[in-house]
């Protein structure tokens, strides 16, 4: 249909799609604001300004698609930046981002304590926009945010991200833009940590995925390596297995991962730029109660800081220097 013809069944653009803000008022998420946003065709997802811009819950036609920690959607007060104390304000979801200073696993490099996976989903936005309107005869729900990482006499990043999806697609397009707004290089890490749950993630689910290669993290990962595409009931003791993929692209660099779950009739697709993002962290956790899989596109591969260091491979951006990555999530029917 064209926007005149459904201005003229409609009052108001919210009746068929669109995006509700809110914050809210109970528990760990007390004065978090949340944006939520209806495509028109089934998907909807939550956008966390508070948090980076992240992405909490997202559902197809009421079906959930990601998998939330104990935590639930958690004000960012409450951070714990040593050692392992990011995963006391973990919430999951469709999306944490892991970074920008650095990602990864704790420790100490230099002298300076580094927590786990950085502070970045702990930094609220600023100049939050919702910028939706027509284009011709697209609806574009998309909103906006700025965020920084930095301090005194140290690294400072910005990140620019903007999350969109057309009026009717099920799908959401990501775009971030870093950029070093200081005056010496840093260090600049991202890990894309999006985190799918039951029941798109059961026995029943499969991974489609064509890499090429991968590497088992530890020798836990390496006793599963060959049923890594598929998947368990919840196990009681179950031991996280971590495996990176160096994916195969086309000429410009596209690639993609696939979760599809044909007992459910959903598929949720990941499409994204190797170039930009060049490995694939996947997370796998059947634990009881802990039941996810992590499809994560990052620009470091899975190793510690002072190692990469040592190697010459930790990412840098120059003084003024940018990139851009771009993500696509696509919710289809199998």
């Amino acid at each position: 249909m064209t926007r005149n013809e459904i201005m003229q069944y409609t009052g108001n653009q919210s009746q068929i799609g669109g995006s509700r803000n809110y914050v809210l008022t109970d528990g760990w998420g007390r004065n978090l604001r949340g944006i939520d946003v209806n495509s028109g065709s089934g998907f909807q997802y939550t956008i966390l300004p508070d948090r980076g811009m992240d992405i909490s819950l997202a559902s197809y036609k009421g079906s959930n698609l990601v998998y939330l920690t104990c935590n639930g959607e958690t004000h960012p007060a409450f951070y714990e930046p040593e050692n392992l104390g990011w995963l006391r304000t973990f919430t999951g979801g469709l999306l944490t981002t892991c970074g920008l200073i650095n990602a990864g696993a704790a420790e100490i490099d230099e002298g300076e304590q580094f927590g786990l996976h950085g502070r970045y989903s702990t930094l609220p936005a600023r100049q939050v926009s919702d910028l939706s309107d027509w284009f011709d005869d697209e609806y574009l729900i998309k909103h906006r945010g700025i965020i920084e990482e930095g301090v005194m006499f140290g690294y400072k990043l910005r990140m620019e991200r903007e999350i969109t999806t057309v009026l009717g697609h099920n799908s959401l397009k990501l775009m971030d833009k870093v950029t070093n707004f200081g005056n010496k290089p840093s260090p600049y890490t991202i890990i894309y940590h999006m985190n799918i749950g039951y029941p798109l993630l059961s026995e029943d689910a499969e991974l489609i995925i064509d890499p090429a290669s991968t590497e088992p993290k530890d020798n836990r990962a390496a006793s599963g390596i060959n049923e890594y595409k598929r998947f368990s009931k919840p196990q009681k003791g179950y031991e996280e297995q971590v495996f990176i993929h160096t994916m195969k692209s086309d000429a410009s660099g596209k690639t993609m991962v696939t979760l599809q779950n044909r007992n459910s009739g959903i598929a949720l697709t990941i499409k994204y730029n190797a170039v930009q993002l060049p490995y694939l962290w996947q997370w796998k956790m059947m634990g009881q109660g802990d039941y996810v899989l992590g499809l994560e596109p990052s620009n470091l591969p899975c190793k510690s800081r002072r190692l990469m260091k040592e190697e010459n491979i930790l990412p840098h951006l120059e003084p003024g220097e940018s990139v851009t990555n771009e993500i696509e999530v696509i919710i289809s029917e199998i």
